[in-house]
């Protein structure tokens, strides 16, 4: 066994790589099997391109070894080169070594430019053949390892892109649904005029509003803001409208509605969530707003004159402590009167360094508006809430408003 051979077989090892050999004459094909099968390669042997081509489709091979003449009465390689031209179409074909005893330097260009990867003239010298036989092995190895790395990687973003478009119409669905919970036709009385409005930071959310209709002159209006955002606060939410609507009602004083609220949903929430609300009845007949405010935000009363008033008589936030009281006040509301009630999301809105848009900047909203409808108002306050903060909404933004007439 020639020497280098013996050095390159004891570098890289038993190579147990499967070569297939294309040749039309037997004792090349014989000579080469046995050359080959001395340093560990698995062969195969055929005597025509047609072979080779039923081959390959058969079988994975590591290398092409194969002769470019196979017609007796042509040196031209023209049915080597014409395979070349069929097997360089294909993705999965292995790396081509050509060999030939009519080699010119324009065929073995020709052959280059169809896809082979070295040139071997007959006769041949073993450890010229061995040292290029290896090298395409190693080429054609990290080729197909590269192939299936991106085939892995096209699969994994397929399927990331399909879980991403399948989350998106489940979310998408969510916010349907959590839009169904809010208010479809908000419910007036004689004498006011109310309006809500909801901005997700997020596709959905963890604010709530509503107001319900008790019959008579008698409403029932409730917003709160629960802890966290995206989909577990919204979940959150929904249990939330789900509880009030079923307590609520004119028996029920405020108070007592959050004493309850806060029992259940002292049962059903994680510990590092917690809910703020606040719940009032309007009565109309005597212009009274019996509320109780269960750590939220306090609800602004804007007056013509320019003052204004601050709801926060109540108790603490909801779903931290397992039984806590409430107190409820009463506040009679006059003509000309605004009342805002808001979450975080919009006293919160900030610019990029920062800067939060405020409770005082609500005020002057409620002053230079006195004479605005609820609607109206409610527009303003949004609209300028957004341009403040460039429509980076950073937490949900909810709001109602109520124009004493």
């Amino acid at each position: 066994m020639d020497t280098m051979a013996v050095e390159l077989m004891n570098q890289a090892g038993p190579i147990q790589a499967r070569i297939i050999i294309a040749d039309d004459q037997p004792d090349v094909l014989e000579a080469l099997r046995l050359l080959l099968k001395g340093h560990g390669y698995i062969t195969e042997t055929v005597t025509s391109p047609a072979a080779l081509v039923e081959a390959l489709a058969r079988s994975e091979f590591d290398l092409i070894l194969m002769d470019l003449n196979y017609a007796r009465d042509t040196t031209s390689g023209r049915e080597g080169l014409d395979i070349l031209t069929e097997l360089k179409a294909s993705e999965t074909t292995p790396p081509i070594v050509v060999m030939t005893g009519w080699a010119t330097v324009g065929l073995a260009v020709e052959a280059m430019q169809r896809g082979v990867g070295d040139f071997v003239e007959k006769p041949w010298v073993n450890t010229r053949l061995l040292e290029v036989l290896q090298k395409q092995i190693e080429i054609g190895r990290d080729r197909r390892t590269a192939r299936r790395s991106a085939i892995e990687n096209h699969r994994s973003q397929s399927e990331i892109a399909s879980r991403l478009e399948r989350q998106g119409r489940e979310i998408e669905e969510a916010r349907a649904i959590q839009l169904g919970f809010l208010p479809k036709e908000i419910p007036q009385i004689s004498g006011y005029e109310i309006a809500g409005a909801w901005q997700p930071a997020r596709v959905v959310g963890g604010d709530y509003y509503d107001v319900l209709a008790f019959g008579g002159d008698t409403l029932g209006l409730c917003i709160a803001d629960v802890a966290g955002k995206g989909m577990p606060a919204a979940l959150l939410m929904s249990n939330l409208q789900a509880a009030v609507r079923g307590l609520a009602s004119p028996a029920m004083s405020p108070e007592i509605l959050c004493e309850r609220l806060n029992a259940l949903i002292y049962r059903n929430i994680a510990s590092d969530r917690f809910i703020t609300f606040f719940y009032a009845h309007l009565d109309g007949a005597s212009r009274q707003l019996h509320y109780s405010n269960a750590g939220h935000n306090a609800p602004i009363v804007g007056h013509r004159d320019g003052t204004h008033d601050r709801l926060g008589e109540g108790g603490s936030v909801l779903g931290i402590f397992q039984s806590q009281s409430f107190a409820m006040a009463t506040y009679t509301l006059l003509a000309g009167d605004r009342v805002l009630l808001f979450t975080d999301g919009v006293a919160e809105a900030s610019l990029p360094d920062g800067e939060e848009f405020g409770d005082a900047r609500l005020i002057q909203l409620l002053r230079e508006n006195s004479e605005a409808s609820a609607e109206e108002l409610q527009k303003t306050i949004l609209t300028t809430v957004g341009t403040f903060c460039g429509g980076n909404w950073h937490d949900d933004a909810t709001l109602i408003v109520i124009a004493a007439n």
